[in-house]
C-alpha cells in the first residue's frame, strides 16, 4: 500500500537505526559524484526525486535472507561495497526493492563521504583516493561549467582543503551534512549566514533555507510498501521495477540467489574477492565469468543463466567445493598470464573457464605455471588459446554449448594430458573449427595496432619467447616516426606519404617484445636498434631477426614499403603452415615449435 510522502530526514533516520536495509537482490552502488549532485539538486528545486518500493519483512522472512546496510562512507578500492548486516532474531524490517542508488546517495551527501581514483594516479598510490563531502555554494549559482547537468546549484565534492576559503574570499562552501545540525529554519540559518560574513548576499539565506526544507521539512520520499511475505512474487516485482534505468543483471540476481542459499560462507563476499584477486592490476574479469565458471566447474548439466539451475542442491555443491574452485580459477589466471595475456589482449575472457576446468580436472597447483616438466603440455594449452582467440566467432554465440562440449572432452579424455586434438574435433563438430582457410589467414595479415585478435597472431607466428614477461606489442618501425611532416623531412616522397601513414600500425610493422627492451627501443628506428648495444653478441642479433622475420630485409625508413610487403609474404607462410594442416597433425607440430 502507498505510505504518506515523508522528509528525507525521517527515512534516513530509519536506515540509521537498520530498520530499513538493502536486500541481497540488490546491485552495487553504481551512481556518480554527478548523479549525487543533480540529485540534490532536484531536491533543493522541490523537483519529484521519483517514488520507491518498499518491502515489509515479517521475522520469520527476515531470519531467511541475508541484508546489507546503506553505504556511508564510500571508497572505491579500500570500501566500494554494502556491509552485510545481522537482523535481530524476531525482528521485522524493511527492505528497499527500488530507490537503492538515491537513499545511497542521500546517506552519502548527508552523512558520508566519496573517495575515487584522481585522474593520472596509480592505483596503489594511498593518496589517490582523497577523501571529499559534498558541499553547498551558499553565494551563488551553479557555474557555467555544470551546464550540461542542468544544475541550479552549485553541489560539489571537496576535500576539507579545498572548501577552505582563501584569503579575502566569503566562506561560502557549506557541508551539505551539517544542515542536519540546526535547531530551526530561521536564526540558526542567520547565524551561520552571519558567522561566514555573508549578510550582504542576496542569495545565501535562501540557499540554506531551500536546504533546510528539503532535508528536513519537505515530503519528497512517496514509497508503496510491499506487505507480500510470498519470496517468489516478491521478487517478480523486483525484477519489473528494475527493467529500466541501471539495469540489474540476470547475474546479480543469481548472485543473489547463490548468497541467500549458501549457510556458511557468504556468496557476494566471495565473488567478489575472487575477481579482485584474478584481476590485480592486469584483467578485467567479472562476476557473470565467475559464476559460469562455476556452473561449468561442479558439472551443472545446463550452464546457462537460469533461475533452475540455482538450485539449493547446486548452490550446496558450489559452495562446498568453493576453495576447489577458486583454486582452479587463480592457476588458469596465472596460465593465461605465463601466455603473456592480459586485460588489454584477452579478447574473449571465457577462455578462462575451459582452461579451469583442465586444472580442476587434474588438481593441478601453481607449480604447473612454471614446471619444465609440464612445458609440453602448457604449450598444447597456450596454442589451443591463442588459435581461438584468433578465430572469429569461437566465443561469440553458442558459448554454453561451446562449454559443455569442452567439458565434456575434457572429463573424459583430460585426465593426463590436454586433449588438444579432441577438442578441435568437437569444436569442429559444433561449426568452431580452429583450422583456417586461406581467406581468413589474409585477413589475419589485416589485423592492426591495438585490435583484439593482434597479440594471440603475434603470439602463434612468434612462439618461443618467454611470455611470463611483460611483452608488448611493439612497431618496428616506430609510430613516433610516421606523421607526414617528419616522413617528409626524411625524404619520403610526398605521393608515398598517403602508403606509410595506412600501414604503419599494420601486423607487418609489429612485433612482441620484452618490456625493458621497448623502453629502452622507443622511437629507435630498426636498423638503428639492430645495431645498437642491446645485443650482447652477433649470435643474439641474427636470432632475433631471424626470429621476428626481419633477417635480409631493409630496415631504414625508406626501404618502408618494400620491408612491409615482404615481411607479410613471410607471416602468410607462417601462418598457412601453422594453421592449415588437419587436426590430427597439429599435436606434433605444436610440440615441435621451437
Amino acid at each position: 500500500m502507498f505510505q504518506p510522502a515523508v522528509p528525507v530526514k525521517k527515512v534516513l533516520d530509519k536506515i540509521h537505526d537498520r530498520s530499513y536495509v538493502l536486500p541481497a537482490i540488490q546491485r552495487e552502488f553504481v551512481w556518480s559524484t554527478d548523479q549525487i549532485r543533480m540529485l540534490f539538486d532536484s531536491l533543493l528545486r522541490g523537483y519529484p526525486i521519483g517514488s520507491f518500493l518498499f518491502w515489509d519483512v515479517g521475522p520469520t522472512l527476515a531470519s531467511q535472507f541475508r541484508f546489507y546496510d546503506f553505504l556511508v562512507n564510500y571508497h572505491e578500492k579500500n570500501h566500494p561495497y554494502a556491509s552485510a548486516t545481522q537482523v535481530p532474531p524476531g525482528k521485522s524490517i524493511v527492505a528497499i526493492l527500488d530507490g537503492q542508488q538515491r537513499l545511497t546517495s542521500l546517506n552519502i551527501g548527508l552523512y558520508g563521504s566519496h573517495a575515487e581514483r584522481q585522474p593520472r594516479k596509480w592505483a596503489s598510490n594511498p593518496d589517490a583516493y582523497p577523501k571529499k563531502r559534498l558541499y553547498l555554494d551558499l553565494t551563488g549559482e551553479a557555474p557555467e561549467a555544470d551546464g550540461d547537468l542542468g544544475l541550479e546549484y552549485s553541489f560539489r565534492f571537496l576535500t576539507d582543503a579545498e572548501a577552505r576559503p582563501k584569503e579575502a574570499e566569503p566562506d561560502r562552501w557549506f557541508v551539505v551534512g551539517d544542515v542536519l545540525k540546526l535547531a530551526n529554519s530561521g536564526p540558526a540559518i542567520h547565524k551561520v549566514i552571519q558567522q561566514r560574513d555573508l549578510l550582504s548576499n542576496d542569495r545565501a539565506f535562501d540557499t540554506l533555507y531551500e536546504l533546510y526544507r528539503a532535508v528536513l521539512e519537505r515530503p519528497s520520499i512517496n514509497a508503496y510498501l510491499e506487505e507480500a511475505q510470498e519470496p517468489d512474487k516478491v521478487l517478480d516485482i523486483f525484477v519489473r521495477v528494475n527493467s529500466a534505468g541501471t539495469q540489474l543483471s540476470y547475474s546479480d540476481l543469481l548472485l543473489s540467489m547463490a548468497t541467500n542459499q549458501w549457510t556458511v560462507l557468504d556468496a557476494r563476499e566471495e565473488v567478489r574477492s575472487l575477481v579482485t584477486e584474478l584481476n590485480g592490476e592486469k584483467f578485467a574479469y567479472t562476476k557473470d565469468l565467475v559464476l559460469k565458471a562455476g556452473l561449468v566447474l561442479i558439472d551443472v548439466p545446463d550452464v546457462g543463466f537460469k533461475v533452475s539451475n540455482f538450485t539449493e542442491a547446486n548452490m550446496a555443491t558450489m559452495e562446498k567445493r568453493w576453495p576447489e574452485l577458486r583454486s582452479a580459477l587463480l592457476v588458469a589466471r596465472s596460465v593465461l598470464a605465463s601466455f603473456g595475456y592480459s586485460a588489454q589482449t584477452l579478447s574473449a575472457a571465457s577462455v578462462l573457464i575451459p582452461v579451469a576446468y583442465y586444472v580442476h580436472q587434474r588438481g593441478l597447483g601453481t607449480g604447473y605455471v612454471t614446471s619444465s616438466a609440464a612445458a609440453a603440455d602448457r604449450r598444447r594449452v597456450e596454442s589451443w588459446v591463442n588459435r581461438s582467440l584468433m578465430k572469429r566467432g569461437v566465443w561469440g554465440s553458442g558459448l554454453d554449448t561451446l562449454l559443455n562440449r569442452l567439458r565434456d572432452v575434457l572429463r573424459t579424455k583430460g585426465t593426463l594430458s590436454f586433449p588438444l586434438e579432441a577438442l578441435e574435433t568437437a569444436m569442429a563438430a559444433l561449426g568452431k573449427p580452429l583450422r583456417f582457410e586461406e581467406a581468413e589467414i589474409a585477413e589475419l595479415l589485416d589485423l592492426r595496432y591495438g585490435r583484439p585478435r593482434t597479440f594471440a597472431t603475434l603470439a602463434v607466428l612468434y612462439p618461443g619467447l618467454d611470455m611470463t614477461k611483460a611483452f608488448h606489442v611493439d612497431h618496428v618501425f616506430p609510430r613516433s616516426r610516421f606523421t607526414a611532416t617528419k616522413l617528409s623531412k626524411a625524404g619520403i616522397p610526398a605521393k608515398k606519404l598517403d602508403e606509410y601513414l595506412a600501414r604503419v600500425d599494420g601486423l607487418p610493422n609489429l612485433q612482441l617484445l620484452d618490456g625493458l627492451p621497448n623502453v629502452q627501443k622507443q622511437d629507435a628506428m630498426p636498423a638503428e636498434w639492430m645495431a645498437g648495444p642491446h645485443f650482447t653478441s652477433a649470435a643474439a642479433r641474427q636470432h632475433y631477426a631471424a626470429q621476428n622475420d626481419l633477417d635480409g630485409l631493409g630496415l631504414d625508413l625508406a626501404d618502408f614499403l618494400e620491408f612491409y610487403d615482404q615481411r607479410r609474404e613471410r607471416m602468410a607462410v607462417r601462418l598457412g603452415e601453422l594453421l592449415v594442416p588437419p587436426i590430427e597433425g597439429l599435436g606434433t607440430a605444436i610440440e615441435d615449435l621451437p
